[in-house]
């Protein structure tokens, strides 16, 4: 070694861990950010999630998560990089080397770091995303419509990431050599963040604030769109929010200073629990990354199980094998046609009922939104014409459900899904009914008590004779037909009900190819009032900028198509059979969001585990050389290790269940749990069972080698 290149040199070969554990910490953000962004703006994802939906909004405010969590992890990596250099740096200075000499060399060590792993992360998280796709494509489902697309811009985000991951490197490089006390470069590395004086009450009061704060950001927003007639920025609204953040930054303070355990064994743990309090701000930072990141993993985990849970169960509890409806002047297969197909498929049709429906003008009350600077307000107007519904004569509600309806003139009953919810799809104070055509009013009175059935959900029954009234006039595109029937042994009938299936797109007009919220008296008044109507099929782009993707005739097996047709048929065991098919871009994308987010758990962890070794490694010298046992020294360790692993990680699951359950309950019109909703929590329970036994294991081996790291 012949000059200053050469030693610096050895000395990095010497410290290659931490240059390591840099490199690592660094690769790992981008890689994670590169591939959720490159998911997100994925065309094959943007396809299935509504703009301005709450899917979209959910992936969003993840990956906000996400970006927070690894721009913390990676700063403090950093940290912890430039505490390890700063023995070695100090020395250089005392032996009289310019402070010119050891920039260049942190600097050039810093270009090499970030430069090589942010572009190795930000390389390498394409393909990363297109495998773990891969895998699900062949492990779970396949289809054309699940073939991975990603959009270049998407990588502009990635390099947005990589410029601040390199910028904050430098920055704090900048910061390390500019110090001029020599003493408090080399005492750097032994520098302690303590938290001092953190009262007994933190850990309550922190559980109450975090309570009260996700019950008030919550319900804030709904407040003020109820009460004030405002839509409040969201920016604004989030504050509410903020108590949670407060009451989790208290009761992870009081978990590092105090610990939950005041009996007569809290003196055991005095040396773990001093050691902990030394590094305080750094640990309760990482934990709360651990806490925010496992709320976000498990909020994507539980999107799968309460979709696909509710979603078998509500096909199983249909009341009818195979329902259908048309548009009278549709060329849609008749009953002849029907019981032909199925003679041919050799499938037996052991009843079959056709009942008449009449698209009719409804009155009620509109929301006009006026848009200031700050937010939207809005008030009610009350229209005698403001949208269409679908009726049916109590004849036909009788015939097609086996009810005995009966139904005074005047009178109509609204239909609401098996459990009586109307979940924000329809009212019941409907008072006049329109014939659109012909212009003939009848005044109404909704029944208070309402009809259960999901298959003909959001339609409204009438009186027999006041059907008659009101629809006469009306031509065959404002009338439909809903056919039922039941066969025998429907899970086996699978081949029949896609052939009808395609034989009624096939039959059916570019007239019906809309969405499901299409309605023709809302065109018409949109048309008169803004110009435009969002839902036609000529329009596929709001002048609002927001856009939708078009209902093709070609393309009747795609997640578009089989979820918002506004004809779609329900048959039981074809909607049973695809609908992983169906949904499987929404739960491959929820899937892969949680397992980006519970991979950075578990690496964040284990990294702050590991620098638990590397800065007590001499105090667990020193307290062997006192005589301290193993058991003890281990018992130590475990101390510390379990709470970074497990107290952010129960914080964390408990917060978001709790969150996940007040959503459940409220969004239910009445308040309350279906069964469906209470057998999609039981899945998830369980899927927090496997997840927290996951984890316990990586507990377990994190533990181990932080022992042997400490050679204990």
């Amino acid at each position: 070694m012949t000059n200053f290149r050469e030693v610096y040199a050895t000395l990095r070969r010497k410290n290659f861990k931490n240059y390591l554990l840099l490199i690592g910490c660094c690769f790992f953000s981008v890689l994670l950010i590169t591939a959720y962004v490159c998911m997100m703006r994925s065309p094959t994802v943007l396809s299935v999630l509504p703009e301005g939906g709450d899917s979209r909004k959910q992936v969003m405010m993840i990956f906000v998560l996400a970006v927070i969590g690894c721009a913390v992890f990676t700063t403090y990596a950093s940290g912890l990089f430039f505490r390890s250099k700063s023995r070695e740096t100090g020395i250089f200075f005392a032996l009289g080397a310019s402070k010119r000499q050891v920039c260049r060399q942190i600097y050039y060590d810093l270009a090499l770091i970030s430069i090589v792993s942010c572009a190795a992360g930000a390389v390498l998280g394409v393909p990363f995303a297109w495998i773990v796709w891969r895998l699900f494509r062949l492990l779970v489902v396949d289809s054309e419509e699940m073939v991975l697309s990603f959009d270049p811009q998407a990588r502009l985000f990635a390099v947005i990431f990589s410029g601040f991951v390199i910028l904050m490197l430098f920055v704090m490089g900048t910061r390390f050599v500019r110090r001029t006390n020599i003493i408090d470069i080399v005492n750097e590395s032994r520098k302690s963040e303590p938290i001092h004086n953190v009262p007994h009450w933190y850990g309550k009061v922190g559980i109450v604030l975090m309570a009260a704060g996700g019950f008030l950001g919550y319900s804030v927003p709904a407040f003020c769109v109820r009460m004030l007639h405002w839509y409040a920025p969201d920016g604004l609204t989030s504050i509410a929010y903020a108590p949670v953040f407060i009451g989790l930054y208290m009761v992870l303070l009081h978990t590092v200073v105090n610990g939950w355990g005041h009996g007569k064994n809290r003196y055991r743990n005095i040396i773990s629990t001093s050691m902990m309090k030394f590094q305080g701000r750094q640990t309760v930072r990482n934990m709360l990354v651990i806490t925010l990141l496992i709320a976000g993993s498990y909020f994507g985990a539980f999107y799968t199980p309460m979709l696909g849970t509710g979603a078998m169960m509500a096909f199983d509890q249909r009341t009818v094998d195979y329902a259908y409806r048309f548009r009278n002047d549709q060329d849609i297969p008749k009953e002849d046609e029907v019981r032909s197909m199925a003679e041919k498929a050799q499938v037996v049709i052991t009843d079959l009922t056709a009942q008449p429906m009449a698209r009719l003008a409804i009155d009620g009350t509109e929301s006009i939104e006026t848009e200031t600077s700050f937010g939207t307000t809005w008030e009610s107007e009350y229209r005698e014409t403001m949208q269409s519904d679908l009726f049916l004569p109590e004849s036909a509600w009788n015939a097609l459900t086996g009810d005995t309806l009966n139904l005074s003139a005047g009178e109509i009953v609204a239909i609401f899904d098996q459990y009586g919810n109307a979940n924000g799809r329809m009212g019941n104070d409907v008072t006049l009914v329109t014939n659109y055509v012909t212009g003939e009013r009848l005044p109404v009175t909704s029944r208070d008590e309402v009809l259960k059935n999901d298959v003909l959900f959001g339609y409204r029954v009438m009186d027999d004779s006041d059907y008659q009234k009101i629809t006469t006039g009306l031509p065959a595109e404002w009338l439909e037909t809903m056919v039922f029937f039941n066969v025998e042994n429907c899970a086996d009938t699978y081949p029949f009900a896609k052939q009808l299936f395609y034989e009624i797109v096939d039959h059916s007009g570019p007239e019906v190819e809309v969405f499901d919220a299409w309605d023709p008296v809302r065109r018409d008044i949109d048309i008169q009032e803004k110009g435009y109507y969002f839902y036609d099929p000529q329009q596929f782009e709001g002048l609002d900028g927001t856009s939708i993707e078009r209902i093709d005739y070609d393309e009747p097996d795609s997640t578009n198509f089989r979820m918002y047709w506004q004809y779609m048929p329900k048959f039981r065991v074809l909607d049973r059979a695809d609908f992983v098919k169906t949904t499987a871009v929404f739960l491959m994308l929820f899937i892969f969001i949680s397992i980006v987010c519970m991979t950075a758990v578990i690496v964040i962890a284990y990294t702050r585990c590991m620098t638990i070794a590397l800065i007590n490694r001499q105090v667990y010298d020193d307290l062997r050389h006192l005589g301290a046992s193993r058991a003890y020294l281990r018992h130590s360790v475990r101390g510390q290790v379990k709470r970074v692993f497990f107290v952010p990680i129960a914080v964390g699951t408990a917060g978001i269940l709790g969150l996940y359950l007040m959503i459940l309950y409220f969004n239910g019109s009445p308040h309350g749990y279906t069964p469906n909703e209470i057998a999609g929590i039981a899945v998830c329970l369980v899927l927090i069972a496997v997840c927290s036994l996951m984890l316990y294991c990586i507990y377990r081996k994190t533990l181990k080698s932080v022992w042997r790291t400490l050679r204990i």
